[in-house]
């Protein structure tokens, strides 16, 4: 029997729920492989007895696995880990891998400053707008946050530290964030970890630049975020698809890839990949910082709506593993409080930080101090937790009042699979109905489509059930339209 005693270290001080805390060691030790696929673990009783905890606690840490597909739970009988889990080699208890793993240096080739290209928005106004999956902004404490903005712009000391370090990000901005995310989402970093961007396209953009040129590939799901496949092509590089299934991106095509050719980079969208919505697997997860390790590929972890997940607590990232460096993680807050308040994220190696931050002073010199200082205090102040939680539960509900709209109403012209988690649902049409006409509509602009699954995405968090319920007539409707002139 493994001294669990010494695997989960229970630390009462913690914000973290003291289940959380349990799950998330048995995920490290599964990771680092002190734990092997198919080990059984102790009863909850047991293990509520050797940790000094509630038994309800333990059971609630179990079921957070579970929930995960780290562990399978087989009813008074056992309880022991996934047998999909790769067989790693084991590590010292004493040894915690993921705080060190961004001390490491960025030990893959990337190059420093170079172009920059340009991009542009068409926007189309029409009756009905179905988005690709925004926030809603009359939920977002922007009240606050702008009260908190202009009474930093009237005090000497405030106007003095917004315009202090912005090319990197403001201290106090970064210095919240490393404890917030090391609190929500596992990574253990400094503020020398931390660039500040005005949004994830930003972060996706610096740092392809540093790792492509044209002797590069890059690994990109099928179907993909479009917008990164072009920044990634206009860097020289070749774009590599491999397909993604309902268990994410598939690993295995990679591996087959990386055995072919040298690949310098793989960009991943695990917890709700964009567009389709699906998670990226447990097994899937290990197996692609594995093969990063054993190929020396770096991983670019776009992360964008972390926040909202609704059948469990969010995964954690790859970026929280242990990891010899080359995780790029990338995050924002636009899908939390506004699309249009352009706040994001990028943690990684120092050494590669301070290069994007050189990089992107030559495209903008610093973000806006005022604005970075406001919400490093919503979130020193709770208010950032506080309105996630008002809004992952109405979220949670608009999706499952979505789901029974499509079921009574549009069944007979779609297929779907309700996602775990997001702000959107991904729908595909009848193949004898064509989303390219649906969406050329004047009545209805649909913003993201994908014409070869003659599919969109309904993007559901934006809207009220009063807005989600003429939506869907108005789908409805126009599909009857189609389906009449075949």
């Amino acid at each position: 029997m493994f001294p669990y005693e010494r695997i989960i270290i229970i630390e009462k001080e913690s914000k973290i729920p003291i289940y959380r805390q349990i799950a998330i060691a048995i995920i490290n030790a599964i990771r680092n492989g002190t734990l092997k696929a198919g080990v059984h673990l102790p009863s909850s009783r047991e293990l509520a007895k050797t940790l000094g905890v509630h038994r309800k606690t333990v059971i609630a840490g179990y079921e957070e696995l579970n929930a995960q597909d780290w562990i399978i739970i087989i009813p008074r009988k056992h309880v022991s880990v996934s047998e999909h889990i790769p067989l790693l080699k084991p590590q010292k208890w004493n040894t915690s891998t993921n705080t060190l793993s961004f001390e490491n240096s960025f030990n893959l080739p990337f190059k420093t400053i170079d172009k920059y290209p340009e991009k542009s928005n068409n926007v189309t106004v029409c009756e009905a707008i179905v988005d690709d999956g925004h926030p809603d902004v009359r939920l977002s404490p922007i009240d606050e946050l702008l009260k908190t903005y202009r009474a930093y712009t009237s005090r000497n000391h405030t106007i003095k530290d917004a315009h202090l370090g912005t090319e990197q990000g403001t201290v106090k901005l970064r210095d919240e964030l490393t404890k917030y995310l090391s609190e929500t989402r596992g990574l253990h970093i400094s503020s020398e970890n931390i660039l500040i961007t005005h949004g994830a396209q930003m972060s996706i953009y610096l740092s392809s630049r540093l790792l492509l040129n044209v002797d590069s590939n890059i690994i990109v799901g099928k179907p993909n975020y479009p917008l990164a496949n072009t920044t990634f092509e206009e860097t020289g590089a070749s774009l590599i698809e491999v397909n993604v299934d309902e268990y994410g991106i598939d690993t295995a095509a990679i591996e087959k890839i990386c055995k072919k050719k040298k690949i310098t980079a793989v960009y991943v969208i695990p917890h709700h990949h964009y567009p389709t919505t699906v998670t990226l697997s447990v097994e899937r997860r290990m197996k692609l910082l594995e093969l990063s390790h054993q190929y020396s590929f770096a991983i670019i972890e776009d992360d964008y709506d972390y926040d909202y997940h609704y059948t469990s607590s969010p995964y954690l990232p790859l970026a929280s593993a242990g990891h010899s460096g080359n995780v790029i993680y990338i995050g924002s807050f636009s899908k939390i409080l506004d699309p249009s308040l352009r706040i994001g994220f990028m943690i990684a190696p120092k050494n590669f930080i301070e290069q994007c931050t050189a990089y992107r002073k030559i495209v903008d010199v610093g973000g806006d101090g005022y604005m970075q200082n406001a919400l490093s205090f919503l979130i020193k102040e709770g208010e950032l937790k506080r309105h996630l939680k008002k809004a992952k539960k109405i979220y949670h509900q608009r999706r499952d009042f979505l789901d029974t709209l499509l079921q009574d109403k549009l069944s007979k012209y779609i297929s779907y699979t309700v996602p775990t988690g997001g702000m959107a649902i991904w729908i595909k049409i009848r193949p004898d109905l064509s989303i390219i006409k649906l969406s050329s509509n004047t009545k209805l602009k649909i913003i993201r489509i994908e014409e070869v699954q003659n599919a969109f995405r309904f993007g559901f968090a934006s809207m009220n059930e009063k807005e989600l319920d003429q939506t869907v007539d108005l789908l409805k409707t126009e599909l009857q339209k189609l389906e009449n002139k075949i």
